[in-house]
């Protein structure tokens, strides 16, 4: 009998690396990263703060210096670093501070938390040229930081979108971004 696999579970002995980002509510972000070639898990938690072991509410709260982040484990031989760079700055807008849409605070900044130099040289070139590439002027105001540790949120919040479908968040927020991010990057989606 073949073991199906959860999203959240990796392939056993599979090749993987670790990104972690934060985007505005984790619930978008994760619906998005979930539904990615070479993904092997996506978790929602909070990191780049100050609080030890944080809560959902207490992050909600700004104080806690905690942004929602997912962690997004991959397989970089089927999906690369810049790719998940080019889908993350895709799924929102970067040049917001402190804010995704009606979510304010700064546990909704944008932020790229690095594990390694390599991320952190390729997250700063990619915002470089997108600064430069853009005649809007406006900068991006992602943050790059390393990450010093991953909080998981609460297990209600794992897979939000598939297990809430029919919510008016998932129907009116994350269900349009879907769409719009599966056409722009249909060679990118499961």
């Amino acid at each position: 009998m073949v073991k199906e696999l959860k999203p959240t579970e990796p392939a056993p002995g599979a090749h993987s690396e670790v990104a972690v980002f934060a985007g505005g509510c984790f619930w978008c972000t994760e619906a998005v990263f979930e539904g990615l070639r070479g993904v092997r898990s996506v978790r929602p938690g909070y990191a780049g703060g100050q609080t030890e072991d944080p809560t959902y509410e207490e992050v909600c709260t700004g104080r806690t210096g905690h942004a929602e982040v997912i962690r997004v484990e991959y397989d970089p031989d089927v999906i690369s670093y810049d790719d998940l760079l080019t889908v993350f700055f895709a799924a929102h807008d970067p040049t917001s501070l402190n804010r995704q849409g009606n979510d304010v605070g700064t546990q909704y900044r944008s932020m790229i938390l690095y594990s390694n130099a390599d991320q952190k040289a390729r997250a700063e070139a990619f915002i470089k040229k997108l600064d430069a590439d853009d005649a809007s002027g406006r900068p991006v105001v992602t943050e790059v930081a390393p990450l010093k540790k991953f909080y998981e949120a609460e297990p209600y919040h794992h897979h939000y979108f598939i297990n809430n479908p029919s919510k008016a968040y998932c129907q009116l927020v994350i269900n349009p971004k879907l769409s719009k991010l599966r056409k722009r990057f249909s060679e990118l989606m499961k």
